[in-house]
C-alpha cells in the first residue's frame, strides 16, 4: 500500500492548526497535527519542502521504519519543528493502519486497560471569587481535577489567567479576555510583566484558600511554567505540601535536568515536566533518578505515537505516569491520537483537556467525548477524526504569537 500523496493544511479556526493528510494508492487517509503554537509556517514549510517528497512511494503500513527513516535520516535531529513533521506523519500512518484493519486505533495499540481518561481543567481568576467561579463552573462541567491559576497582586497579566488583560496587537488595539488561547494576533508578542517574589508570597494563600473552600478530596494541580530557580522551585514546592497538589508542574526550565536533583531533595510535591521536550532522551536522567512523576509531552511535539508510546514504556520502569499535555493548540488530531494511546498504557495518569472552539470543531469533525470527567474515545475506525476541507478553507492563517515576559527592571524572562 502505496503513500500516494500528502497535503499540508493550514487553517485557522480561532487559532492556527497545521494538519499533514497523507493518502494512499488505495484510496485510505490519515490524519497528523504538526501545529508549533507560534511557529506554524517553519513546521509547515519543513513538510511541505522536505518531508512530503520523500514520503510519495513509500510503503503505508511500515510505520516503524517510517519513523527512523526521517529521524535518523535528517541528521539534524530532534527539536520541536522536526519532531512535530515525524509525529504528524506518524500519527496519520497510524490512522490509516487502524483504518485498514476497520478497527478504532486503540485496539491496535494493544485494547483499552480502562474506561476513559481522567482530566483536569483550568480554572483561573485575577483574585479569589473569580477564581472560585471558574471552579464550581469547571465542577458544574463534569471536571474532577482541576489547575488552579492566579492573577498576582501588582502585575496586570499572568499566564493562565484568563481575565488578565492582554493588550491584543493590531485589530483596533482592543483588550481582550482570553479562555483557551494565550497565543494572540498580531506581528509580535505581547510583553507582559513578572515579579518572582510577589508570586512565592502569594501563592500559598491562593491554595490555603481553595482547600478551606472546596476541601480536602478535589485533585489540585499548578503550573509554574518555567519562571522559577532551582532553589525557588524547592521552596514553592515545599510552601505547597499542605495543600496536597496533584502535581506541580514546569517549576524550573526543563533544559538544567540537574536542577530536579534539588527540588526533588527539599519537596514531596509531585512533580510533572516535559511538554516542551521532544525525545526519550530528554528524560533519560529524569527517569532513571526517579526526579519526576508525571510526562507532560504530547504526541504532537514528541515524535508521535510510536515515539510517546517509548517514553511511557520507558517511565513505567520507574513507576512514572503520563500527564500528556493537552492545550488548544494541540489540534483535535493531536488530542484524539492522545486519547488513543492514553486508553491503552497501563501507567495512565491523568490528561490535559482545554475544549476547543465551536468553529475549530467545524472543521476537525470527532467522536471521542467528554463524560464523567473522563475523555472516551469513540468507535469509529482509525483516529476517529475528519478534516472538513470547505470549512478549512474559510479560515485563513493569520500571525499570532505566544506572549514573552520581562521581570519589573526590564531584563528578558521565561514565559
Amino acid at each position: 500500500m502505496k503513500i500516494e500523496s500528502a497535503e499540508v493544511l493550514v487553517s485557522s479556526p480561532g487559532r492556527n492548526f497545521v494538519t499533514l493528510r497523507i493518502t494512499t494508492d488505495d484510496g485510505y487517509t490519515g490524519l497528523g497535527d504538526a501545529t508549533v503554537n507560534g511557529r506554524e509556517l517553519a513546521v509547515a514549510s519543513y513538510l511541505e519542502d522536505h518531508v512530503v517528497p520523500l514520503l510519495i512511494g513509500l510503503d503505508a503500513h511500515r510505520i516503524e521504519d517510517t519513523w527512523q527513516y526521517l529521524y535518523r535520516g535528517a541528521y539534524w535531529r530532534r527539536g520541536p519543528i522536526t519532531m512535530a513533521a515525524i509525529a504528524a506523519v506518524d500519527t496519520a500512518l497510524w490512522d490509516i493502519k487502524a483504518k485498514v484493519a476497520k478497527m478504532p486505533l486503540y485496539q491496535l495499540l494493544g485494547g483499552r486497560s480502562r474506561e476513559g481518561l481522567l482530566v483536569y481543567g483550568h480554572a483561573s481568576g485575577a483574585e479569589l471569587p473569580e477564581l472560585f467561579d471558574s471552579i464550581r463552573e469547571h465542577q458544574e462541567e463534569g471536571y474532577r481535577a482541576i489547575r488552579v491559576q492566579t492573577g498576582v497582586p501588582g502585575l496586570p497579566s499572568v499566564y493562565g489567567v484568563a481575565s488578565s488583560a492582554n493588550a491584543q496587537q493590531g485589530g483596533m488595539g482592543v483588550t481582550t479576555r482570553y479562555d483557551h488561547e494565550p497565543a494572540r494576533p498580531g506581528e509580535r508578542p505581547v510583553e507582559e510583566s513578572w515579579d518572582t517574589r510577589a508570586y512565592i508570597r502569594h501563592i500559598p494563600t491562593v491554595f490555603e484558600a481553595v482547600r478551606n473552600e472546596f476541601g480536602p478530596e478535589l485533585p489540585l494541580l499548578h503550573d509554574a511554567h518555567h519562571r522559577l530557580t532551582p532553589i525557588e522551585a524547592a521552596k514553592v514546592g515545599k510552601l505547597l505540601e499542605p495543600y496536597d497538589l496533584f502535581w506541580l508542574e514546569d517549576v524550573t526550565p526543563a533544559e538544567n535536568q540537574a536542577a530536579l536533583r534539588r527540588v526533588r531533595e527539599h519537596t514531596t510535591t509531585p512533580l510533572a515536566i516535559g511538554e516542551v521536550f521532544n525525545t526519550i532522551y530528554d528524560y533519560k536522567d529524569l527517569f532513571e533518578e526517579q526526579l519526576i512523576d508525571y510526562v507532560r509531552s504530547p504526541i504532537t511535539h514528541a515524535g508521535g505515537i510510536t515515539a510517546l508510546r517509548r517514553i511511557f514504556d520507558y517511565a513505567s520502569v520507574y513507576q512514572i505516569k503520563s500527564g500528556v499535555h493537552g492545550p488548544t493548540d494541540v489540534s483535535p488530531v493531536g488530542l484524539a491520537a492522545a486519547i488513543h494511546l492514553g486508553i491503552a498504557i497501563p501507567n495512565f495518569g491523568i490528561q490535559e483537556y482545554m475544549k476547543h472552539s465551536a468553529a475549530t470543531h467545524e472543521v476537525f469533525r470527532t467522536d471521542f467525548a467528554f463524560e464523567d470527567g473522563m475523555l472516551k474515545p469513540g468507535e469509529a475506525v482509525g483516529l476517529g477524526v475528519e478534516y472538513d476541507d470547505e470549512a478549512g478553507a474559510g479560515h485563513a492563517y493569520s500571525p499570532a504569537y505566544l506572549p514573552v515576559a520581562r521581570l519589573l527592571d526590564g531584563s528578558m524572562h521565561n514565559w
